[in-house]
């Protein structure tokens, strides 16, 4: 099982390596996570451990990554299967899902990461309706978003790390989602997060380390099934 799946993968890779023209540009784009960033960061603890990296993303790479940003017009959380996108948006994929980014997220964490199912979902939308206080499920062990919005200036929308699970003016951390900032955090029974409403584009990804496959693919499941429907019922209207 574990052969074929590693198959499966080296198979992805080389289709979007072929998609660029040059080989060496498809390297760049390998490297686009500024991992020097990220290990120079400095974990915060305040409400909850957590990192935050600005220019996360090489800025040589941010244009080509945006411009092959998937077309999403409905809100909630898509998984990348479900989407159609360009080559360096492919490779930026796969940066994050390469093992020196789980060897970089998990130093700075304190867990092993390496061997540990990669969920990614995307958004493109939001609802005046999101940004909930919450915590992510315990399936979870780490959650990684990677914001892509040229600029920001919306007082809503702006993600708060809570001290509280009621109150969302009580936060330690209120984050602009601009393009190439990252946000990093064990999920734990204490990660309380939310913003105000916002509605309209709101570029971001999402990234877990989760327990186990059988949990990933739950989790995927679900969100294709809630992302069709979300995108049948726009048609409906």
């Amino acid at each position: 099982m574990a052969v074929g799946l590693r198959q499966q993968e080296t198979a992805r890779r080389a289709a979007t390596a072929f998609a660029f023209a040059d080989s060496a540009f498809y390297e760049t784009f390998m490297t686009t996570l500024n991992l020097a960033a990220i290990e120079q960061t400095p974990l915060a603890h305040d409400p909850f451990d957590h990192v935050v990296v600005p220019g996360a993303i090489n800025d040589m790479a941010m244009p080509a990554i945006n411009a092959d940003f998937p077309r999403i017009d409905t809100p909630g959380s898509h998984p990348v299967s479900t989407l159609r996108y360009g080559p360096a948006f492919r490779a930026f994929l796969d940066a994050l899902s390469d093992r020196p980014f789980a060897r970089a997220m998990g130093a700075k964490l304190g867990m092993s990461l390496e061997d540990k199912p990669v969920m990614i979902t995307v958004r493109g939308q939001c609802r005046q309706t999101d940004g909930k206080i919450h915590i992510d499920s315990s399936g979870k062990l780490v959650t990684v978003l990677i914001y892509l919005n040229n600029a920001w200036e919306a007082p809503g929308g702006q993600l708060r790390l809570l001290r509280n699970d009621h109150d969302i003016e009580d936060y330690a951390v209120e984050l602009p989602p601009a393009a190439g900032t990252l946000l990093a955090f064990p999920c734990t029974p204490a990660s309380w997060h939310g913003h105000r409403p916002f509605e309209g584009e709101r570029r971001a990804i999402q990234l877990n380390w989760v327990r186990n496959r059988p949990y990933k693919w739950r989790e995927q499941t679900r969100h294709a099934i809630s992302a069709t429907l979300k995108k049948l019922s726009g048609r409906a209207r």
